[in-house]
């Protein structure tokens, strides 16, 4: 059985180790065999208000156990990742060895599907990403669903989980170092070590390129000229290419403060580090929590690595596994503290 409690070795603990780590070097070498190697079946999967997101499915060849759970488990990536994301794949592979089927879901405008939906993405979007796992579920049934996200992932995971877990039959949803605060992480990361803006600016600003190689009458072309970072942008896109007519007003959008989380039905946990370098942990306190809500705060694990060895295995995906394992069949299931 995993331990709840996350220790790496010595060589391991340093928090920007950890969140590096988590998406290349080691992790990734295995990612791109584990790619190779996986049967996925590919889709769109179209909402009713005609959006489309795509996904990847793959079923696990461990036939004994995956005839015995009978279960799929939906990830959702962070910010500018994918499905094709190294610690997405890392993850999916050892779900699906323990017999869990998994979907790999994109959000709009991640996992080159640029093409698909005129209007950009933001993370105040959950509705279609709900409509979308509903859309999958209608075509492929199961009786138990469970949900688990990274990063900007986690926050999604936890707003679907409490707006609409029942109706999607989700039974339990991970969230692992989800945003909380959005408006106070953008000013933690602003002032942690520059490679995480300069990363997120480049991803970002990649993505409007492509959106508009698709979309040339967005004509982002003169303030993507102007915009040098990641508070530029933000200052510049969305007040012009959102609902929302400033950055503060869009990050309080799909925060989890307060009493945001007051319907979560089902149980959902919470995972996070100490020492993350980009989402303060101090930001939970903000969230006023209920009773099917269990957070477990991590000494080390940087963001979203957890990372164990030096392959760059994650502790998180064993305790995925965990988790979900001791939901399974459980009818009118509670989440304890």
């Amino acid at each position: 059985m995993t331990k709840k409690t996350f220790s790496p070795p010595n060589i391991l603990k340093n928090a920007h180790v950890q969140s590096i780590l988590n998406s290349v070097g080691p992790r990734k070498y295995r990612a791109k065999k584990i790619a190779k190697n996986l049967a996925t079946r590919s889709m769109v999967l179209t909402t009713p208000s005609s959006v489309r997101l795509t996904a990847e499915l793959d079923h696990s060849k461990n036939v004994q156990l995956r005839s015995s759970k009978n279960s799929v488990i939906i990830l959702l990536h962070g910010w500018e990742g994918s499905s094709q994301s190294a610690y997405q794949l890392t993850t999916a592979d050892h779900l699906l060895k323990q017999g869990y089927d998994v979907l790999r879901l994109n959000l709009r405008d991640h996992g080159n599907s640029h093409h698909l939906n005129k209007e950009m993405f933001n993370s105040t979007m959950i509705e279609e990403v709900g409509d979308a796992i509903a859309a999958f579920l209608g075509e492929y049934e199961y009786p138990e669903v469970f949900l688990a996200g990274f990063s900007l992932g986690g926050n999604f995971t936890l707003r679907i989980a409490a707006d609409r877990a029942k109706k999607l039959n989700i039974k339990a949803a991970v969230a692992i170092c989800p945003p909380i605060d959005p408006s106070n992480a953008m000013t933690v990361l602003n002032n942690s070590l520059f490679i995480y803006e300069r990363y997120f600016f480049r991803r970002w600003t990649r993505s409007i390129k492509k959106k508009q190689k698709y979309f040339p009458d967005h004509d982002f072309g003169v303030e993507l000229k102007k915009v040098k970072t990641l508070d530029d942008v933000n200052k510049t896109f969305i007040p012009k290419y959102t609902t929302f007519d400033s950055a503060e007003s869009y990050f309080s959008a799909y925060a989890l403060i307060g009493d945001r989380l007051k319907n979560l039905a089902v149980p959902a946990y919470l995972i996070a580090s100490k020492d993350d370098p980009i989402l303060p942990v101090e930001d939970i306190a903000k969230i006023i929590k209920p009773e099917n809500l269990i957070i477990e705060i991590q000494d080390n694990g940087g963001h979203c690595g957890f990372i164990q060895d030096l392959w760059a295995h994650s502790w998180i995906e064993n305790r995925l596994v965990e988790i979900f394992d001791s939901h399974l069949g459980n009818e009118n299931d509670c989440a304890q503290n």
